[in-house]
């Protein structure tokens, strides 16, 4: 899902090409994007944009008459941009369609294909917004002046913005998990599943640390690694893009530290980075840097494996280097497999990832 970062450089690549410019047409696809009844949609046409403003994860652009477009990518959602001559301003072209006339004498992008969920005709050219996936999470809400904005804002504060006592204050008015904590709309605005392990990375601490048995230096420490982490992130996206728009927003990118890194090494002091499946959600953590050595429960797994699942690295390793070497240091000499219990606990390992899977995709 695109977060503070990614939505920061979208808005700005926008305000480029669409502030001050006239919202000619909107063409829904998707019926299933529009979420809200009033205001009308086509209470938007022909008026021009004023300003664009990041709402947590949401992009809001604000129109003549106080009228504003919100849009919530959620996991698979992306913009593309089309010129007035209908040419793709990046190097993906993620929406499929071809080229047709409109009045005015520009190009008009022709929506083709099941990715495809609308079409925003700007006077200097179209935004198209596809999606990924069969899910349809994406939505557009419509909202009325600054009330109607703030009937759609969860609450968090924002992280660049605000003092230590006021992350503090919110940090701890629950007590819950680092993990939870950090990417609850409700209490931080714009970070989710991607930053937040890179800002945990950066801070040091485990994913599962409870927010209420924090010290005070360990909340420092906090602080600034989201600080540092969520503005050296805008910086290297800003630089990716340049003039263009952006076309590779993804939430897995190689410079990140352990976010999409399982069993890769850890930048920092070289040992492999673990993880947590919970649902359709991974946590990527180094067990060295961030929990002391311990391995934390990946309910995946842990449910079946119960007592043989390892606790700390150092068991992790002794069942690696055991797994490796057992058909060499116990020969059979008669053709019999190896152990059973080997051979199902893989095979519950496989089972348990498949069925992962499955269940990703079902929901």
């Amino acid at each position: 899902m695109p977060e503070l970062p990614d939505i920061t450089v979208y808005i700005e690549a926008l305000e480029k090409r669409i502030l001050g410019a006239r919202l000619e047409r909107v063409r829904m696809v998707s019926p299933f994007l529009l979420r809200t009844v009033e205001p009308p949609v086509g209470s938007v046409e022909g008026k021009k944009v004023l300003q664009l403003r990041r709402l947590g994860k949401r992009i809001c652009i604000g129109v003549e008459g106080g009228v504003w477009l919100v849009l919530h990518l959620m996991i698979a959602g992306r913009l593309h941009w089309y010129g007035k001559e209908g040419t793709a301003d990046g190097n993906s072209g993620g929406a499929k369609g071809s080229l047709g006339g409109r009045k005015d004498g520009a190009k008009s992008v022709k929506l083709g294909g099941r990715q495809n969920l609308a079409a925003f005709e700007f006077s200097s050219g179209t935004l198209v917004w596809t999606e990924a996936g069969s899910q349809k999470r994406a939505s557009l809400h419509m909202a009325e002046g600054e009330e109607g904005l703030r009937d759609l804002d969860p609450g968090g504060v924002e992280v660049l913005e605000c003092s230590l006592a006021e992350f503090a204050e919110v940090l701890r008015a629950e007590n819950h998990t680092l993990k939870r904590s950090l990417t609850d709309p409700r209490w931080f605005s714009g970070i989710g599943n991607a930053y937040s392990d890179e800002i945990l990375w950066a801070a040091k601490l485990s994913p599962t640390t409870l927010t209420q048995k924090m010290k005070d230096e360990d909340v420092a420490r906090l602080y600034e690694a989201t600080q540092a982490t969520l503005t050296e992130w805008v910086e290297r996206l800003r630089a990716e893009t340049g003039e263009k728009f952006p076309e590779k927003v993804t939430a897995f990118r190689p410079e990140m530290a352990v976010h999409g890194k399982y069993k890769q090494a850890c930048p920092r002091c070289g040992s492999k980075i673990q993880r947590i499946k919970y649902a359709s959600n991974e946590t990527n953590y180094c067990a060295k840097c961030q929990t002391g050595g311990k391995l934390l429960a990946d309910r995946a797994f842990s449910r079946l494996l119960r007592e043989d699942w390892p606790r700390t690295l150092e068991e992790l390793e002794l069942k690696m280097r055991t797994k490796k070497d057992l058909p060499q240091s116990h020969p059979t000499g008669s053709g019999q497999a190896p152990t059973q219990r080997n051979e199902g606990t893989e095979k519950e390992r496989d089972n348990a990832e498949n069925a992962e899977r499955r269940g990703v995709t079902r929901h």
